[in-house]
């Protein structure tokens, strides 16, 4: 008995590792629109929201967002599409233009 629990927890633990495996971690940089500490807040959080990101960093003096994802989880293109869709432009997706107006005044960057 103990003899077959032990062999079903191996082989578990070897289907378990090689899915994982095939699990590839990328890491990415593009530009994002912003200002200040409160957009670095929430281009970040939109980010890390995303299913599958695994971490997101947005820097405000250079505007370069810098995030890593799990590829069987996600793509870059969600993650363009959900900081867009908190009020920021990526450098391939525009955020709406309703959403972009409902941004604090210090966060429109827009000229």
């Amino acid at each position: 008995m103990k003899k077959g629990i032990l062999f079903t927890a191996v082989i578990f633990s070897m289907i378990t590792i090689s899915f994982t495996a095939n699990a590839e971690v990328k890491k990415a940089s593009f530009k994002v629109s912003g200002n200040c500490g409160m957009c670095e807040k929430t281009i970040e959080t939109a980010a890390n929201a995303v299913e599958g990101v695994v971490s997101a960093d947005w820097n405000k003096e250079s505007k370069e967002m810098i995030v890593s994802f799990d590829t069987e989880k996600t793509n870059l293109d969600a993650v363009h599409k959900a900081i867009a869709k908190s009020g920021y432009d990526t450098d391939t997706v525009k955020a709406d233009d309703k959403v972009y107006s409902g941004l604090n005044s210090c966060c429109k960057y827009r000229k």
